[in-house]
């Protein structure tokens, strides 16, 4: 039996045995390891590659907000130092690069539109404020600035709900509720006003302005005397305060106090020299006074002082027209004639006018006085008593249309219902323009509370004529009750009867 044999491997070059399957060199397959025996390593390389691109990354992305923060942080710096120097244009610029940088900063908004605000550029400040809030609703500054802009707007609407969002924030601030109550009484509402008024004094009960905004409130409501002490405690709180002073000066006005009124004007004349209304009212309050020698007298100072001052011309004409009306005193005329000419010649509007007129027709030119009121009459508002002055001069110059004209737009802008003389003048003038239904009108409302015999007659009369006979004996009847034997009664009586 033969042995087995083993075929000896074939021998390759340089005397290395081959693999008898593939004719490989084994020294070979040190070289090319098998399928899948360097991944491991690949994909470590590939991971710390990796990682050195995001470390990379994460790095540039901190460097480059690192800058944006600094550069935005040295924006706001130089605008804060620009405001202080009082260079709004450059400081608004950097809070803007500031914005740009970050738009969502509530400080960056905040100053620019504080800045805004002293530029006197009212809408750009509000929209930099509002967005400043937005940004962060718990901020009261924004708030209050807000509402501060909105009143300086003429919004007081506006300025209240700002100011009522920093109360509900912060319920402890004097001077917001003394904003808030501020922007209510401005909108029209007094009772709400005096409420938040009063919540301000009772953190702060020396604040002049809080008792100041009680007393208008309370005036506003007609409880005059309440409204004094409040003023009088503004007044003794703070003693420059001026419009504290003028409003006490019309609540002793009101009450006929003329001599305490004018020590409140004589204060604030001598606290603020500067403005010619503060002379005129003194001037004025003196005249009320009847102290005619210091009213001029002060008004005349004025007139040297503000020669350019239409009102202070018109003031001292005023006050001469009162004096020669008063007492008939035609060199006292004279002077009013004049010092109210200045005033319509260097360009006085429809109260001048209106008072230039009246003198003129004190003085019996009726047809100037006519051509001055009517001119008057056409510049709103008008003045209810240059109608009245109207009327009377076109009465006089025989146009009883255009005196009816007047009175009936006297009855339509006067602040009070008409006297019963208004209104028995205009049945007057309807009656001589036969126009008796307006006649039978007007002379119906001045008879509905007078036992006046000849009035009943008169608007008897005037019912019968314009077809209302069934009224017309109504109104007899009155009269006859009243005075049955009266000429005029009977002989009405007498015509319906017919």
């Amino acid at each position: 039996m033969l042995a087995p044999t083993i075929a000896s491997p074939a021998i390759g070059p340089a005397g290395r045995p081959l693999l008898s399957v593939t004719g490989l060199d084994t020294t070979d397959c040190q070289k090319f390891p098998p399928l899948g025996y360097h991944r491991p390593r690949m994909k470590r390389r590939l991971a710390a590659a990796l990682v050195v691109l995001a470390v990379g990354a994460a790095t540039a992305v901190a460097y480059t907000a690192a800058v944006r923060d600094r550069e935005y942080r040295r924006l706001v710096e130089a605008g804060d130092e620009a405001l202080a120097g009082g260079q709004t244009t450059v400081a608004v610029e950097a809070f803007s690069g500031a914005i740009a940088l970050n738009p969502d900063s509530m400080v960056a908004h905040l100053k620019r539109g504080e800045t805004y605000r002293r530029l006197g550029d009212l809408r750009a400040a509000f929209r930099d404020l509002r967005a400043a809030s937005d940004l962060d609703p718990s901020a009261t500054r924004p708030l209050e600035q807000l509402g501060d802009v909105a009143l300086a707007m003429h919004r007081p609407d506006r300025a209240a709900e700002r100011y009522a969002a920093y109360v509900q924030l912060d319920d402890r601030s004097p001077r917001v509720l003394y904003k808030l109550a501020l922007a209510h009484y401005r909108s029209g509402q007094p009772a709400t006003a005096l409420a938040a008024a009063q919540r301000a004094l009772a953190l702060d009960s020396r604040s002049a302005q809080a008792h100041y905004l009680i007393g208008l409130c309370l005036a506003a409501e007609g409880k005059a005397t309440e409204s004094r002490r409040s003023l009088e405690r503004a007044v003794a709180l703070e003693p420059a305060l001026v419009p504290a002073r003028e409003a006490l000066a019309a609540t002793y006005r009101a009450s006929g106090r003329h001599m305490d009124a004018s020590e409140q004007l004589e204060a604030v004349v001598a606290l603020d020299r500067s403005r010619p209304e503060r002379l005129i009212a003194l001037g004025l309050e003196y005249a009320d006074a009847r102290r005619t020698d210091l009213a001029v007298a002060t008004l005349g100072r004025a007139a040297e002082r503000f020669p350019d001052n239409v009102e202070v011309y018109a003031s001292l004409g005023e006050v001469w027209l009162r004096t020669a009306l008063e007492s008939g005193d035609r060199v006292a005329l004279g002077k009013a004639r004049e010092a109210l000419r200045t005033a319509v010649v260097r360009g006085g509007s429809g109260r001048e006018l209106g008072l230039y007129g009246r003198a003129l027709l004190a003085s019996g030119e009726t047809s100037a006085a006519l051509r001055s009121l009517r001119e008057a009459a056409g510049k709103l508002p008008v003045a209810p008593a240059t109608l009245l002055d109207l009327a009377t001069a076109a009465e006089r110059a025989g146009d009883r249309r255009g005196a009816r004209d007047a009175l009936e737009q006297y009855v339509a802008v006067a602040a009070t219902p008409p006297n019963m003389v208004v209104v028995r003048r205009l049945g007057e003038l309807s009656a001589a323009l036969a126009d008796w239904p307006q006649a039978a009108r007007w002379w119906r409302k001045a008879a509905a509370d007078t036992n006046d015999v000849a009035l009943l007659s008169a608007l008897a009369d005037a019912e019968w004529r314009a077809g209302d006979a069934a009224a017309a004996r109504r109104t007899l009847d009155r009269a006859a009750a009243l005075s049955p034997d009266d000429p005029a009664v009977k002989r009405l009586t007498a015509r319906l009867r017919s």
